[in-house]
């Protein structure tokens, strides 16, 4: 196991210095699930939600947090991401959004932060436009499935 990145030799938080490294493509998609009552989901798929298009407020809450990650997360650098894709799939069993998100940058740090955050916030946004109807969500399964780029090259989850 490495060593944890953002702690100094005395245990103090810091910003990891990414200055001498080489800039690559990087790459990272991450994915969650949101858990809601069938009927819910009926409400969502066929367009019928008083607030309207849900699967699109939810994408673009996506793509701004993954633009807004470094504000979020104290120790984050700011990064000019290149792409950011959010992807809301209905699924009838378990009923529910499967979210996934996709970032992409060329940069001297990756983007693993940022897909996880798209996912988090586009999830938190289904439960906010939807917690009216459905207060027994659950957003759940949060977690990288892939990155690729810089010196640790790629990894994908088991």
């Amino acid at each position: 196991m490495s060593e944890l990145t953002h702690l100094d030799d005395k245990g103090a938080a810091r910003m990891v210095d990414v200055t001498a490294k080489a800039v690559t493509e990087r790459e990272a998609r991450a994915q969650g699930f949101v858990r809601m009552a069938p009927d819910t989901l009926a409400m969502i798929v066929d367009g019928q939600h008083p607030k309207g298009d849900v699967l699109a407020v939810a994408r673009i809450a996506g793509i701004m947090a993954a633009k807004k990650t470094h504000e979020l997360i104290p120790l984050c650098h700011a990064l000019n991401l290149t792409s950011v894709k959010v992807e809301l799939t209905p699924q009838e069993q378990p009923a529910g959004i499967q979210i996934e998100a996709r970032c992409k940058l060329a940069a001297q740090t990756g983007v693993e932060m940022e897909a996880l955050t798209a996912v988090s916030v586009a999830g938190l946004t289904l439960y906010d436009m939807c917690k009216a109807v459905d207060r027994g969500m659950v957003i759940e399964q949060v977690r990288l499935l892939e990155k690729s780029g810089g010196r640790s090259g790629h990894w994908q989850a088991g």
